[in-house]
């Protein structure tokens, strides 16, 4: 079997045998059926493990529930490729034979279902396959390849602790470091932004501090709702009134909540902002400005000062224009040129950016379409990413997976 995967990666043929593809569909509806909360991903974890020791992978745990596998096979460049493996709290209504029906704790000790909702089970699926390919056909490659499996991606969380817990110290350097992320794309092509292909994301949460009273003795209260409503209104306009037009950013305020009756004016308020920005200036420029803003309403109002607390941040995600050019022509090579698209960078965010920041080597991060024509042509609304329905096509979303990674791979370490 070795020759045979060996000849087929040389001779740059990617078709996977029906043997691979039914491994590979078994792996995904298994990782599908089980997904864990960021930081809490112990039994995917275990099973990775599991998975890399068969291939004769060097393993080793990082960052609490995160994996790394050190594919080594004599000299040549080193290469990392990074798949996150958290699930989201959100109950599955998908439909799907193999639907998740698990549930974990938050932090707070809320029991919450759990789902695979932002497709990383079709990450960690990916990898696993393409480190399977990659072990059993050593004559077509030289070098080494690291493979992160990072868990709390979606509280940013995760790649912070690998590179805290010295994942560089632990693991070979590479010189670049290549991801992905499935999307509610045109299933069978990919993605890729040059340059910014990610924004950078920051949430805070604001404590508004005002006077308890009567709701029938108002003069006795500092009411922190109206002062909170005159922040959350002010806030508005950063975007729209000091901004350059030609800037990008997003405030959003996402939640509010304060009192308990409604003839109690209360003594707090509390509401939480997310903060979207692609330039380091442009986000320094907002964030002051949330504060100036916000402290200045409390003043304002005579209110005590508020507390303005910072729940996580999202790095910027870069792609190194140069590398994404080239990975660029290699993918059109290799999965035709209808199915590559250039793209502008989107607002969402990734902590993939810190893994390569944290040892100044170049990334390039790309997404692959989950959806057939025939669903995304549907009247019905397509769900996306963080939706209860949201399902991705078993093919060829997961075999494009596994091209694209080869590809960018192989670009490196090919012979």
């Amino acid at each position: 079997m070795t020759t045979t995967t060996t000849s087929r990666l040389a001779s740059g043929n990617w078709e996977l045998t029906d043997e691979q593809t039914g491994e590979m569909h078994a792996l995904y509806r298994h990782l599908h059926a089980n997904p864990e909360l960021s930081m809490q991903e112990h039994q995917t974890a275990a099973f990775i493990t599991r998975r890399l020791k068969a291939l004769g992978l060097e393993t080793f745990a990082c960052g609490g529930t995160g994996v790394v596998g050190v594919l080594r096979n004599g000299n040549g460049p080193v290469v990392a490729f990074r798949a996150d493996t958290d699930g989201l709290p959100i109950k599955e209504d998908t439909g799907f034979d193999y639907a998740s029906t698990a549930t974990g704790t938050l932090p707070d000790g809320t029991e919450v279902p759990v789902m695979h909702g932002c497709g990383h089970d079709t990450h960690i699926t990916a990898a696993l396959t393409v480190a399977t390919l990659l072990a059993d056909a050593t004559d077509a490659w030289a070098g080494t390849i690291v493979f992160i499996f990072q868990p709390g991606e979606e509280t940013a969380a995760g790649a912070r602790a690998m590179v805290d817990d010295g994942l560089w110290d632990k693991a070979p350097v590479p010189e670049i470091i290549y991801g992905q992320h499935v999307m509610p794309g045109l299933t069978g092509t990919i993605s890729i932004s040059q340059g910014s292909a990610m924004a950078m994301a920051d949430s805070l949460k604001v404590t508004v501090h005002g006077r308890q009273a009567h709701g029938s003795q108002p003069q006795d209260a500092i009411d922190p709702i109206v002062l909170g409503a005159h922040m959350v209104v002010r806030l508005q306009t950063i975007v729209s009134r000091e901004l350059h037009p030609m800037d990008s950013a997003v405030v959003t305020v996402g939640t509010f909540h304060a009192g308990l009756k409604e003839n109690i004016i209360p003594g707090t308020a509390e509401f939480t902002l997310n903060v979207r920005t692609f330039d380091q200036e442009v986000r320094d420029d907002v964030l002051a400005a949330i504060s100036r803003i916000i402290n200045a309403e409390a003043a304002a109002s005579n209110a005590p000062a508020p507390e303005i607390e910072e729940l996580y941040t999202f790095p910027r995600c870069y792609n190194d224009p140069q590398q994404t050019a080239t990975l660029i022509s290699e993918f059109r090579t290799a999965l035709g040129d209808d199915a590559v698209g250039e793209v502008p960078p989107l607002m969402g965010s990734e902590d993939f950016g810190t893994l390569a920041d944290a040892i100044g080597v170049p990334s390039v991060y790309w997404m692959f379409g989950g959806y057939t024509a025939e669903r995304l042509a549907s009247e019905a609304p397509v769900p996306g990413n963080h939706s209860p329905h949201f399902g991705p096509a078993m093919e060829p979303t997961l075999t494009t997976g596994v091209r694209a990674a080869l590809t960018a791979i192989l670009s490196k370490v090919g012979l």
